[in-house]
């Protein structure tokens, strides 16, 4: 099993090594990095099984190493700082052992690793995210080209996408209408769910453009929407999703 080292204190770094090639004599440490920078410039041209990677490093934030190089390689996290723990396991991190690291969780992290290395991928960009406090991967805005002319579309600015026919539009808050060239289903994976909601096959609904609710049949909801729909009979909450809308008005 081939490892890298990130760990910018050297006798942190050599002691680490000592324990692992204890617990396991089959781990071999391909390289030990203490910085972004260089960690980026093995990591271009080589690969791991496994990266210890220490968060304070002596050029900042080692997740930003991430934000430079792609890797999808398992992690255990070792460092002195515990504020990352909660994001790091929101993740598929391994573990994260607090320094100074006990050798009975350094081995029971490995063994976890064992058990998990042929369905393990680490998605950086979201713990990256998580880290800078922003938002994991959402769609941010849209590029539409219509003739020569393009522009883009802040997200935050669409009102709703209705599937019309064999394709998929948007409308935004001030009523223009835009191609789409996603599927409702793919709009569905790659924006905030907190701000946008399936209501039915036709209409995924951002929430501030909800103007008004009526009760319908059946326990469901006819919505009001600001721009209007062209008919409204179609933006009424299914049967199988009012619950979840419900739920999701009073997150």
């Amino acid at each position: 099993m081939k490892a890298l080292i990130i760990e910018d204190e050297s006798v942190a770094a050599d002691k680490l090594e000592k324990m692992l090639m204890d617990i396991d004599p089959a781990v071999n440490v391909v390289n030990k990095t203490g910085s972004i920078r260089d960690s980026v410039r093995w990591l271009m041209n080589n690969q791991a099984d496994i990266i210890f990677l220490d968060i304070q490093l002596s050029d900042g934030i080692s997740f930003s190493i991430f934000e430079q190089v792609a890797v999808n390689t398992p992690v255990i996290f070792t460092t002195a700082y515990d504020q990352y723990a909660v994001k790091a396991f929101r993740l598929n991190s391994i573990a994260y052992l607090l320094k100074p690291i006990r050798r009975e969780d350094l081995a029971e992290s490995l063994r976890k690793y064992h058990t998990l290395r042929t369905a393990f991928s680490i998605d950086f960009d979201s713990l990256l995210a998580q880290v800078q406090g922003r938002d994991p991967g959402y769609r941010k805005r849209f590029l539409i080209q219509t003739g020569e002319k393009i522009r883009k579309i802040e997200v935050t600015d669409i009102a709703w996408f209705h599937a019309l026919g064999k394709g998929v539009y948007m409308k935004t808050s001030q009523g223009q209408t835009f191609p789409s060239e996603f599927s409702l289903e793919g709009l569905e994976k790659i924006l905030d769910p907190a701000i946008f909601f399936r209501v039915n096959r036709k209409y995924l609904v951002n929430i501030d453009a909800i103007a008004g609710m009526t009760a319908w049949s059946r326990g469901r909801i006819r919505l009001e929407l600001k721009p209007k729909a062209d008919n409204e009979l179609d933006t009424v909450v299914s049967i199988d999703r009012a619950a979840a809308f419900r739920k999701w008005l009073n997150a």
